[in-house]
């Protein structure tokens, strides 16, 4: 028998041609799976992404070189603006307006006494001659005189080293400017009535609070221009702790307008003047 030979016809071919493999594949063209490719679309996001971050790149450059430019002025400014204020408030804080001594004023002073020559142009000398001539101290230990003002200033007296302080307050007075005392003040002994330039009449009445031996506080009242007083009496505060006390001291009709009250103690050891308190009074 003869061998039939297969037809190769175009209807039986068509779809057993294989294709040409020479070409290169449309890149919009479909895949081997049959679906387009992407590859046109990542492409594009790509460069527009490349082109956001530039584009923000550009931004934050140029904003920065903005801020730059900005701050730089603002610190080579500051100067300009503090040196003007600086200069005009120190100029006025030098002067001090000062009233000029008035001839009598020393009338405010319990010493020295006025109608002597005693002048005193040194405040501690001042201070001393008070201490031992009118208050009664001992061989006192002075300190250094501590300016209040530039006419005024205190001194303190202890009846030895490491006893207790007596502030003696000191101030410019008078025609010749010389240094005189208008009292003194102690921490232990507070006196609240009368107070300094209070007129006062027999008996005077006396209030305030004390710590000494005892309890005890001495009262003296003198009057200007003697050194023995014209009326004496005593207070009790606390001999333990501060305490308050209350009391009336009499003397007798004093021959000057003013004088002063003195409260003083006096040691547990020797008898010797501790701490003084003075005060300025006119007698009404």
């Amino acid at each position: 028998m003869s061998q039939t030979t297969p037809s190769t016809g175009s209807d039986d071919t068509r779809g057993l041609t294989s294709p040409d493999r020479s070409a290169p594949p449309s890149a919009a063209g479909p895949g081997p799976d049959g679906h387009r490719r992407p590859t046109t679309l990542i492409v594009a996001l790509v460069v527009a992404v490349v082109v956001i971050v530039v584009l923000v790149a550009l931004l934050v450059w140029q904003r920065d070189g903005r801020d730059d430019t900005v701050t730089q002025p603002a610190t080579t400014e500051v100067p300009t603006t503090v040196a003007p204020t600086t200069a005009p408030t120190t100029a006025p804080s030098t002067t001090t307006s000062i009233p000029a001594p008035v001839p009598g004023d020393t009338a405010s002073a319990v010493f020295p006494d006025p109608s002597t020559s005693l002048r005193f142009d040194d405040p501690v000398a001042a201070a001393r001659a008070f201490a031992v001539d009118f208050a009664g101290f001992t061989d006192p230990v002075l300190g250094e005189f501590m300016p209040g003002d530039r006419r005024s200033g205190e001194v303190e007296v202890r009846p030895k080293a490491d006893g207790p302080a007596t502030t003696v307050i000191v101030r410019r007075l008078g025609a010749d400017d010389s240094w005189w005392v208008l009292g003194s003040a102690t921490a232990d002994i507070t006196l609240a009535t009368p107070a300094a330039g209070d007129p006062i009449t027999s008996p005077v009445a006396l209030t305030g609070s004390a710590l000494a031996f005892e309890g005890h506080v001495d009262v003296e009242v003198r009057q200007d221009g003697a050194r023995a007083p014209v009326g004496t009496g005593f207070v009790t505060g606390g001999g333990d702790v501060v305490r308050p006390f209350s009391g009336e001291v009499g003397f007798t009709a004093p021959t000057s307008g003013h004088g002063a009250l003195v409260l003083f103690t006096t040691g547990a050891e020797d008898g010797r003047v501790w701490q003084v308190v003075v005060i300025r009074v006119a007698f009404g």
